[in-house]
């Protein structure tokens, strides 16, 4: 067991980690999760002892061996095969033993331990492994310095699950891979037979991976049996808990502090009212779990456009001249759409969305674009090439130049730079903060079509959860190139595979998609090669069944849209109504009489489209269910 006591860490004199406990269960898998910036890689440096504690004691058995990526990428003229098989520095060792050694004794004891570790099947465990994460034969036997950042980091990952310490610690480890090769990894953890500490904002890796939730808030450790969504529950069911008792605790104080007011100063009484103050005074607060109000995603929505906003016709694209990635792509885009591009890094999906963006243009065959649509394309560059001595509001002023300073607040509070957040130091900002500030730039133009490389990767669970609410009520296109398949699941509508140099329309769901790519479920016909009769009609029923759905979400999608208006307006009129100092301009031009004509109107619509919004998620329930 891996026993964390009462341990303290500081940094730059700040407390990171405060007096946090926790017990890792024997073999446990734990997910470790908390806000950015909470500390939660600070407490891994700290159990591998890559950090000094201030107070406090990590145990855990001696002998015990620890596993954890360096921050720095393998690299070299050594290939990702050589460099997984390195990583088992006790094979080796006992491999250039088993050469060079004459005593008899001996070198029985080394073939016998060469035995025990399997020494002899590591080169196709190593491939394995290597495969799983994406890389192919050719590219196993390739120097490692040939590859970019992100494919050092598989290799780096590679080596780590090969070299199976008993304690696995990985930190945000689907960062640097796709969907197909995440899927694998959460495969593999699974079956893994030591214990694992990984910090992940994935939900799915997290609700299929560990059996424990180490959640790290304010300095402290608190442990969840369970997985993700089960702590969802046990820490909602906790926030009422403290909530109800915050209530009880504030009335019986507000009771204390009459009693001590009233009755202080009179000499019959002022005994009993020090007493009560020095109750006040022992009383600890106790305080709600804290919400974190910066935490926004605001897509501004643009001017209506009629479709279609783009239409690919027998293009291809590449980057040298005669040598295109995709060729033969047939593509239309409305107002409207919600796009997945799946398939693994490589096939070409980043080189797509370039196309999309006008940062290419077409080899051959066409693409025509709506001339008035504005785009809006985040990448993970944008956020690593942000100025690190510039401020929010720096940055958004030099990106609206000419807009008046009221505007460019206006699209930095959308993303939640508000106050000291705006004129602080992109440097000082965690990453999840220079990733929404990347958003605010990106869309300062209310683009029609937004299109979105990765854009998870810097952002904690809640902060997901917050960019899949913005999308969803975001008006204008979206394209979506992310490993995150919850968050491909509740936000696309449609799904492009982007396979053998072409893009294709994906006839079915995001699950159908891991189903293909784990081998599980594939439809067979009489011959058992999935290709017959039979076969083509489940996929054209599919087909069918799945445009019908596609229809329903996007009714839904609309009445979600036209609910939260409504409400927004309300509230609004409301402010203007009993708050007129602080109520938009034009609703404060009003008379009293014209506001409540106007919140009676928006009352039935916001009444209509709650109806709306009802029917359309009872007509998608049935369809879904049906499809199931």
């Amino acid at each position: 067991m891996l026993t964390i006591q009462n341990v303290t860490v500081r940094l730059g004199g700040r407390e990171i980690i405060d007096h946090a406990s926790a017990s890792i269960p024997p073999r446990g898998k734990v997910g470790l999760i908390g806000r950015n910036g909470a500390g939660k890689s600070t407490l891994v440096k700290a159990i591998i002892g890559e950090l000094e504690l201030d107070d406090g004691d990590i145990d855990m058995p001696r002998g015990m061996r620890l596993g954890y990526i360096a921050q720095e990428a393998p690299s070299g003229t050594s290939t990702p095969f050589d460099t997984v098989l390195a990583a088992d520095a006790e094979r080796l060792a006992l491999l250039e033993e088993s050469e060079t050694c004459h005593d008899p004794d001996r070198l029985g004891d080394v073939h016998e331990r060469l035995l025990a570790i399997d020494a002899y099947s590591a080169p196709s465990r190593a491939a394995r492994i290597l495969i799983g994460l994406g890389f192919d034969e050719e590219m196993q036997g390739q120097p490692l310095d040939s590859f970019s950042g992100g494919w050092k980091m598989r290799v780096a990952l590679a080596a780590l699950l090969f070299s199976a310490p008993d304690v696995l610690l990985l930190d945000e480890p689907s960062n640097h891979l796709d969907l197909e090769a995440t899927l694998w990894l959460e495969n593999f953890l699974k079956s893994y037979p030591g214990t694992l500490i990984v910090i992940s904002h994935e939900r799915d890796l997290l609700n299929n991976v560990v059996d424990h939730i180490l959640h790290l808030q304010g300095g402290k450790l608190t442990l969840y049996p369970g997985s993700y969504d089960s702590f969802e529950r046990q820490r909602a069911e906790r926030a009422a808990q403290l909530a109800a008792a915050k209530v009880s605790q504030d009335a019986q104080r507000a009771k204390l502090q009459d009693y001590v007011a009233r009755n202080s100063a009179r000499a019959s009484t002022a005994k009993q009212a020090q007493s009560r103050a020095k109750m006040l005074a022992k009383m600890q607060p106790i305080t709600a779990l804290i919400e974190d109000p910066s935490l926004a995603f605001d897509f501004p929505n643009p001017s209506e456009l009629r479709p279609p906003l783009i239409t690919l016709d027998l293009a291809a694209v590449g980057y040298a001249a005669d040598t295109p990635i995709l060729r033969r792509l047939n593509l239309r885009i409305d107002p409207d759409d919600r796009i997945a591009l799946l398939g693994r890094n490589g096939n070409g999906k980043t080189t797509l969305a370039r196309l999309l963006a006008a940062q290419l243009t077409p080899m051959e065959g066409a693409m025509t674009a709506t001339g008035k649509m504005q785009i809006g394309y985040f990448t993970q560059y944008q956020v690593e090439e942000l100025a690190g001595d510039a401020t929010p509001l720096e940055h958004m002023t030099r990106a609206m130049d000419g807009k008046t300073p009221a505007a460019v607040r206006a699209q930095l509070g959308r993303f939640g730079f508000s106050g000291n957040r705006a004129t602080a130091q992109v440097g000082t900002l965690s990453g999840g903060e220079r990733a929404r500030l990347a958003l605010a730039l990106v869309t300062r133009d209310a683009p029609h079509l937004l299109i979105l490389d990765e854009p998870t990767n810097h952002l904690d669970v809640d902060a997901r959860e917050a960019l899949v609410q913005a999308l969803n009520t975001y008006t204008g296109a979206v394209i979506l190139i992310s490993h995150d398949r919850h968050m491909v699941e509740l936000t696309a509508d449609r799904l492009v595979l982007v396979d053998d140099g072409t893009a294709k329309e994906y006839p079915g769901s995001i699950e159908d998609y891991i189903d293909f790519v784990l081998g599980r479920n594939q439809p067979r016909d009489g011959n058992g090669d999935g290709k017959g009769k039979g076969a083509k009609k489940d996929r054209r029923a599919t087909a069918q069944a799945r445009e019908e759905l596609r229809t329903l979400k996007k009714q839904v999608t609309e009445a979600e849209a036209l609910l939260t208006k409504a409400q927004t307006l309300l509230s609004e009129l409301d402010r203007a109504m009993f708050d007129p100092a602080s109520a938009r301009a034009d609703l404060a031009k009003l008379k009293m009489s014209e506001l409540s004509i106007r919140r009676g109107q928006v009352a039935a619509e916001l009444e209509a489209a709650e109806l709306a919004w009802l029917a359309a998620g009872e007509a998608m329930e049935t369809a879904q269910a049906a499809a199931a």
